[in-house]
């Protein structure tokens, strides 16, 4: 079970691999997030935020072998039940903070 609010970032790595499919490696995250952020991503930060979302119980992992065309293992990470329940909440909380203050924004 999910510990404690989740932090900008691990939101954002989050939602990057439900973009992706559920499924993904660090270096598709970070590609995912410098194409949706539009800010550069270090590869260590995503691959911290992923092992600390991994021990929240938010994300299993598993090490994939190399195919005969070669290459490296990967480490690639699924999202759990617990996290898209954890999105959900967050969507929701967040859908309702924002709900009627969009005309405060124009008037700025």
């Amino acid at each position: 079970m999910a510990r404690g609010a989740l932090g900008e970032f691990e939101h954002q790595v989050l939602l990057a691999i439900l973009r992706k499919g559920f499924e993904s490696y660090s270096v598709e995250i970070v590609l995912e997030l410098e194409e949706r952020t539009g800010r550069e991503v270090a590869t260590a930060a995503v691959y911290v935020a992923l092992l600390r979302l991994e021990k929240k119980g938010l994300l299993e992992s598993a090490v994939v072998q190399p195919g005969e065309d070669g290459g490296h293992a990967r480490r690639y990470f699924r999202l759990t039940p617990e996290a898209l329940r954890s999105l959900q909440g967050s969507r929701q909380a967040l859908l309702s903070l924002w709900d009627g203050v969009e005309s405060k924004l124009d008037k700025a």
